[in-house]
């Protein structure tokens, strides 16, 4: 049961992952251009599997910043997994805290995406989401080993307009799951206030702000919807 779940993680993962590919790649071609060596570059991604972080800290190293500023910065890009993890966190109660920690380790937009969707049906596995992570974290890496050896032929691979494939694959995700006026709502809570927070905040901010006014937003519906 454990190797069939953990197989289907692997295949409802694969069509999110011609979205990051391109990502991948240019992460590989960007890192060599700014002067670290393969091994940096493609070490970065075995270790840190990160994407946004990775290419903010990119021009960080350039400019010569600490450490501590590169962690904070990458803290701060970062803190979605919050949420994402307090969401997924009522199904792994009776998962050992070690394998907890993998699974919170290789957790990604897309492959939370796809284990949230599947826990809310009923059927969360940890066997599925590893295989969900496994699949995203190993084609990560074979991107940006890809995007260093390449990068002297490649100059700009989101130039294809790949990239647009991964903001299409959320929303596809996103639209069935809108089957009642409270979603609609927290949706359109979401997009209003994470755009406004692009505008007037800079950083990663919106990332958060919005996450957080959608929740309570469907929360005081769902409260009310309960009280009426």
């Amino acid at each position: 049961m454990q190797e069939k779940e953990f197989r289907e993680g692997v295949s409802d993962t694969l069509p999110l992952m011609f979205g990051m590919i391109p990502f991948g790649l240019a992460y590989g071609i960007l890192g060599k251009s700014i002067g670290l060596s393969s091994g940096e570059t493609i070490a970065m991604s075995i270790l840190v599997f990160a994407g946004a972080a990775q290419f903010i800290c990119l021009p960080m190293f350039v400019d010569g910043a600490s450490l501590m500023m590169v962690g904070f910065t990458t803290l701060l890009i970062n803190l979605r997994h919050l949420l994402m993890g307090a969401s997924l966190a009522p199904y792994m109660n009776e998962l050992p805290m070690s394998f907890k920690a993998l699974l919170s380790f290789g957790m990604t937009d897309e492959t939370y995406a796809v284990t949230i969707h599947r826990a809310q049906t009923g059927r969360y596995s940890g066997a599925y989401q590893l295989g969900s992570n496994t699949t995203c974290y190993l084609l990560w890496v074979i991107s940006t080993v890809g995007g260093v050896i390449l990068g002297s032929r490649i100059s700009d691979p989101l130039s294809w307009g790949l990239d647009f494939a991964m903001p299409a694959t959320f929303l596809a995700l996103l639209i069935p799951r809108l089957h009642n006026k409270v979603s609609v709502i927290v949706c359109l809570v979401a997009v209003v206030v994470s755009v406004g927070s692009v505008i007037l905040i800079p950083g990663k901010w919106y990332i958060i702000i919005a996450c957080l006014v959608a929740v309570m937003a469907g929360g005081l519906m769902e409260e009310k919807q309960k009280t009426d």
